[in-house]
């Protein structure tokens, strides 16, 4: 049996010598990790492979949090909340029988790193360690009952090489739309790119051209199968900031156009770049959402992201306005039944669909506001282009924002009426959208409205406006107006039925077709980094990628002379990338075997987001150093393995339970999902989604405190006055300042690290008020003095069971009183159902009322604080552990079996009657919670109270709710 800790040998001499102070605390709890690291508590077995070291149980439990990034500032109070959070459940787990994988490694690619390294020449690996090392001891201090073996980086190169790998599984993938789904769920499914080369080798497939397929030269076979590659090289627009010499995504662009890192401008470019098919997998990633144990609102965030829209294709002619060549563009619409109200036609500034078709004046008739002041129209789409390349896409979509847009010379003719409408280009249309091209229908869309406003087009209704409607664009419901030619009416229909028919109308005349979009963009996925994973592909001569072999990966990164991209002045637009890598020129020209002899090849220079990695680290957690696999089938079965639902078919499978912040509600739960399911389709994975149930953390949040220059000063130091009123005002060294609430940071001067809290309180204290603030999905601020009132609990609890004087254990063998074996049985039934449903905090406030009760008894008999050191067990696991030895037992109680409560013992004795006469409350009676209604009958007739009520009148009628209400009606 390991030795209890002892107290420290010379305490104060104002305190007992075995008191619970954050000293003890301190000591208790780094015995208990090392301990717990020595013996390896929280291993968790595979049932395969060389982590299989133990018996698996049958029920198991996967546990996971959101892949943190090792911040060179370290934690603060606020980032732990989850990881405690995750750590109760899982402690709860085993001890309620589940075998419970908890692991953490670090997203350790990324920005933070490259721009530290950028300011001081420090090799990002470096910082990434440092950083990491710092994170790992705050972690391993809390006391989380994570399985160490399990850990990992994203910068590792084993993790970098599955990662590779998985990318090489993705570009040698397709869509095929007719492929069957392996769980049953209709078509559509990733299959080999072999597959498809056998499908146009054999002409099962046709050619564009209709050319058989050994006919094409490699370059243009290339070229097509990059067309279905479901990760594919692309000339594509992009976010383009000179000032920093690189690609920018969407979300690192503020709204008015310039980056978040800087304030740079930045524009709009055409660059060669990875991309991935996210798009072929829009209805999956729709569909699969009922699968899965997620909150409401997240799922509508991915639903919305994602922007399912369902409508028709709709081909309109364009020709000159005088009449010389034409052309066809289609339109996507999900309103097919407003076409009659389509005066005109709008193409994004990228579509270069009308190029061709410009003519050399301008038609006659063309208004002056149309023209931008150009002379010709080919000037004026000159002018417009090179302007709208300089705004973003979220610029152009800025609610507000006056529309703006220059006629091209061409018209279009309308299909169902034939009516001849001029085409614009604006960048209010994005060339990403359906087709890049919109028909205008100003009467029922209030941007098109706007724009027909400014620039004097017709407004035709074709939706009827309610009789109190005041003017503008109707974008409500009603029947249909003004749509009707010589074969077709659609006057009077609702909108569902009008759409129906004239969709069909279209179809049968070649002109329109059913279609389903997207507001979904395929994903951008070249970064002109540095710090993260070099793409594991080639170039040849001709400058088509050629995947690296298995054998050759991973692909790692090269040193270089300086970690930064090369910028340029920040208004030159026409400026290319030059990502640092560029500069390891051997690195990047490097002579490779890869089956036809030694060539010269030339490495991408680009590297992945950084949300390559966590698009499957929660897959090499079940089985971190297989060589052989990212993960072995039998481990990945019983881990992530889906159950069998009602309808026969395979649940979701993945994670048990994800904790993690709502600020990844879309970007990164959509990217690790389409991953997932490319190696569900090819056989990798039995499970159709990543993560089963989902579950969002609130956030702790402080005050911070300003004074009259608007500077932050210590928030430890500010005195807060409260005044007759309850009114509060506040001062830092006797000056006035200024509350605000929210974040907490070293900026704000406002920051307090889990470091802090050890030190003064110990780690069970600080977890124990994390877990008591509130809700767990509910944001709170942090009160650093408010965190004594959990030192007391556990400071209470210490004295229940030892001794401050002698370090003696006081707990007596005999049994408990009725009282008190009522309340440690209601105590159990109550914390278990709270524990289960993740309310920590209710859960605590039931410990600390059995706890108090016991510190009211003369002597704690064993039988009421064996089961309170087991419920606390979760949320403050040192002094439980630490409790549990000096009560005798000699193995951790990690797996100890959770209480479970006597059914006998939570029966009342009685309950109390209510006894009413004609409604008012007469009596009340002590009864058995068993006494059938005749009894109470009886009981509530001959109570005195109901006597002097009845006052000698006949009863009429006697109504019992047993066992807790009688109403007695009397006679007339």
């Amino acid at each position: 049996m390991t030795e209890p800790v002892a107290a420290t040998a010379t305490p104060a001499v104002d305190q007992p010598a075995h008191r619970y102070t954050a000293e003890l605390a301190g000591r208790i709890e780094q015995h208990w990790q090392d301990r717990w690291e020595a013996e390896g508590t929280f291993h968790a077995p595979n049932p395969v492979g060389d982590l299989a070291d133990g018996q698996v149980r049958p029920e198991k439990f996967y546990l996971l949090d959101m892949f943190p990034y090792p911040s060179g500032k370290g934690l603060h109070v606020g980032h732990p909340l989850g990881y405690i959070a995750t750590d109760v459940v899982g402690r709860f787990k085993r001890m309620t029988g589940s075998n419970v994988l908890h692991a953490l490694g670090f997203d350790a690619f990324g920005l933070p790193a490259e721009q530290y390294a950028v300011q001081t020449g420090q090799h990002p690996r470096t910082t990434t360690e440092e950083n990491i090392a710092t994170m790992r001891r705050q972690l391993r201090r809390m006391g989380l009952a994570h399985d160490d073996r399990r850990t990992f980086a994203t910068t590792d190169p084993e993790f970098v090489r599955w990662t590779q790998w998985i990318f090489l599984q993705i570009y040698n993938s397709w869509f095929d739309p007719d492929a069957p789904r392996r769980d049953g769920r209709g078509t559509g499914a990733a299959r080999p790119i072999a597959e498809l080369v056998a499908q146009l080798a054999d002409g099962r497939r046709p050619t564009p051209d209709g050319r058989p397929w050994a006919e094409l030269t490699p370059a243009e076979q290339e070229e097509l199968l990059g067309s279905y590659r479901l990760a594919y090289v692309a000339d594509v627009p992009v976010n383009w900031c000179p000032g920093l010499g690189t690609v920018l995504a969407n979300e690192e662009v503020t709204a008015e156009g310039r980056s978040e890192r800087g304030n740079f401008p930045v524009f709009q470019r055409n660059l060669r770049q990875w991309m991935m098919r996210i798009t072929a997998y829009g209805d999956r990633l729709v569909d699969d959402l009922d699968l899965l144990d997620w909150p409401e609102k997240v799922k509508a965030m991915q639903r919305n992201w994602i922007g399912r829209s369902e409508g028709a294709q709709v081909r309109f002619t364009l020709g000159e306005g005088t009449g010389g060549a034409s052309s066809a563009v289609e339109v996507f619409t999900t309103r097919p039944d407003t076409l009659f109200g389509a005066t005109f036609m709008v193409l994004a500034p990228e579509n270069p669909v009308i190029d061709d078709l410009v003519p050399a004046t301008w038609p006659e008739g063309t208004k002056e506001a149309w023209t931008g002041g150009a002379p010709t129209p080919g000037q004026a789409l000159a002018a417009y282009r090179e302007a709208a390349a300089a705004k973003t896409d979220l610029e152009r979509q800025a609610e507000g924002r006056e529309k703006t847009g220059v006629f091209t010379g061409v018209y279009a003719t309308n299909p169902v009426n034939g009516a001849r409408l001029p085409v614009f280009v604006a960048d209010y249309v994005l060339s990403g959208y359906g087709t890049g091209a919109i028909m205008a229908v100003p009467a029922e869309d209030e941007r098109d409205f706007a724009f027909a406003t400014t620039y004097d087009l017709p407004v035709v209704r074709t939706v009827q406006p309610p009789e109190d409607f005041t003017g503008g664009a109707y974008t409500g419901d009603g029947p249909t107006i003004n749509s009707a030619n010589d074969e077709i009416s659609l006057d009077g229909l609702e909108q569902e039925e009008a759409k129906a028919l004239i969709t069909d109308w279209l179809a049968e005349r070649g002109e329109a077709r059913p279609t389903v979009t997207y507001r979904l963009r395929d994903w951008l996925f070249s970064r002109q980094r540095y710090w993260g994973e070099p793409f594991p592909v080639v170039y040849d001569s001709d400058d088509r990628p050629v995947a690296i072999p298995d054998e050759l990966l991973p692909v790692e990164l090269p040193e270089v002379p300086d970690f930064s991209p090369r910028t340029y002045a920040e208004d030159d637009a026409d400026s290319t990338p030059e990502p640092p890598l560029a500069r390891a020129e051997e690195w990047v020209n490097v002579t490779l075997d890869l089956g036809e002899g030694p060539k010269t090849y030339r490495r991408d220079t680009n590297t992945m987001p950084n949300w390559a990695g966590s698009c499957w680290y929660e897959l090499r957690y079940l089985d971190p150093s297989n060589a052989e696999a990212f993960v072995d089938p039998e481990n990945e079965k019983y881990w992530m393995g889906p159950r069998t639902g009602a309808d026969g078919l395979p649940g979701s499978g993945g994670a048990d339970l994800y904790v993690g912040g709502v600020e990844h509600a879309v970007l990164h739960l959509l990217y690790a999902r389409f991953w997932h399911k490319v190696l569900y389709d090819l056989g990798h994975t039995s499970s159709l989604e990543p993560f089963h149930k989902l579950f969002n953390q609130g956030y702790i949040q402080a005050y911070a405190y300003t004074d009259s220059r608007g500077v932050y000063v210590p928030a430890e130091e500010v005195v807060e006055h409260i005044d007759d009123d309850g009114e509060s005002t506040f001062t830092h060294q006797g000056t006035p300042v200024r509350r605000e609430y929210g974040k907490m940071g070293k900026s704000l001067k406002n920051m307090v690290t889990p470091d802090e809290m050890y030190a003064a309180y110990g780690a069970d204290t600080f977890r124990v008020y994390e877990m008591s603030m509130g809700p767990l999905d509910v944001s709170r601020p942090w009160d650093t003095r408010a965190v004594v009132g959990a030192q007391r609990f556990l400071q209470r609890l210490w004295r229940n069971v030892v001794d401050e004087d002698t370090g003696q254990v006081t707990v007596v063998d005999e049994p408990a009183d009725t009282e008190t074996a009522r309340l440690v049985a209601r105590t159990v039934d109550e914390v278990r159902t709270e524990m289960a449903a993740m309310r920590p905090n209710t859960a605590i406030a039931r410990l600390i009322v059995l706890n108090n009760h016991l510190t009211g008894i003369e002597a704690v008999p064993r039988e009421a604080i064996e089961p309170l050191v087991l419920m606390v067990a979760p949320v403050a696991p040192h002094i439980a552990e630490e409790l549990w030895s000096r009560l005798g037992h000699p193995h951790s109680l990690a797996y100890e079996p959770f209480p479970e409560a006597d059914p006998a013992l939570l029966v009342a004795e009685t309950v109390t009657c209510v006894v009413q006469v004609k409604g008012k409350v007469r009596d009340r009676l002590e009864v058995s919670p068993s006494a059938t209604e005749e009894e109470l009958r009886e009981a509530a007739l001959a109570a005195p109270g109901v006597q002097r009520a009845l006052d000698g009148a006949p009863v009429r009628k006697v109504i019992v709710r047993a066992p807790k209400l009688v109403n007695i009606v009397p006679g007339s």
